[in-house]
């Protein structure tokens, strides 16, 4: 019965967060679904320190799904993984509850530490398509990572981050809501400089045209 609640529960978490799941059998097809469930069952032996069998199924499972999860990662409930190919999450990684990642997202480490070497991301947080945590540090509850972004320290909670190196662009303290999993409508700190230099240069070339006028006027008085 245990097994069976638990399917349930995973089949309940993709239908909420995928909007092109039309019914509860077209989970069964998911990626995400097999990488997920062989995951518990491999991060169950590597707990009991099966770890050859343990790798094995993983590595089975990341040939057939594009999704790697090392037996050692400990992952909270809710877990969802849209589309999912090129997704890696390290050996000693930890993911809390209601955590969202698209594809091409890693969670690695630098390969300059040792015991702890992958990053945790709390409670609610939702990395876009692209990104990379490297790093043995923490993503605080109800972050964002932005697309593509390469994040290489901590993020307290409620953070927006884009950039490479990511950068902190945003802090509300207003929680995210578990259902906003727009990955587009993000702040870009560099398109935002780039515009306020663009409008420091107009000035300035105002100016000067006003100044040049004035002069030349001044010679013909």
């Amino acid at each position: 019965m245990g097994v069976i609640r638990y399917i349930k529960e995973e089949i309940a978490v993709i239908r909420e967060r995928d909007p092109a799941i039309k019914s509860a059998m077209e989970v069964f097809l998911y990626p995400t679904f097999h990488a997920i469930l062989k995951y518990r069952l491999a991060h169950n032996l590597y707990q009991k320190k099966h770890y050859f069998l343990a790798r094995w199924i993983s590595q089975r499972s990341a040939r057939k799904t594009g999704i790697e999860i090392h037996p050692g990662a400990t992952i909270g409930k809710g877990l969802f993984i849209d589309h999912g190919t090129g997704v890696v999450i390290g050996e000693t990684a930890i993911v809390g509850d209601n955590v969202t990642l698209y594809q091409g997202v890693t969670l690695g480490g630098t390969g300059k530490e040792k015991g702890k070497r992958h990053p945790t991301l709390e409670d609610n947080v939702m990395v876009s398509a692209g990104a990379k945590i490297l790093g043995s540090f923490t993503i605080g509850e109800n972050s964002k990572v932005g697309a593509g972004s390469v994040v290489l320290g901590p993020v307290p909670p409620n953070c927006t981050v884009v950039g490479v190196p990511g950068r902190i662009v945003k802090k509300d303290n207003i929680r995210i809501p578990r259902k906003d999993l727009d990955q587009v409508n993000l702040p870009d700190p560099i398109l935002d400089a780039i515009s306020e230099l663009q409008a420091e240069n107009k000035k300035l070339r105002k100016e000067i045209h006003a100044l040049k006028k004035a002069i030349a006027e001044g010679r013909k008085g």
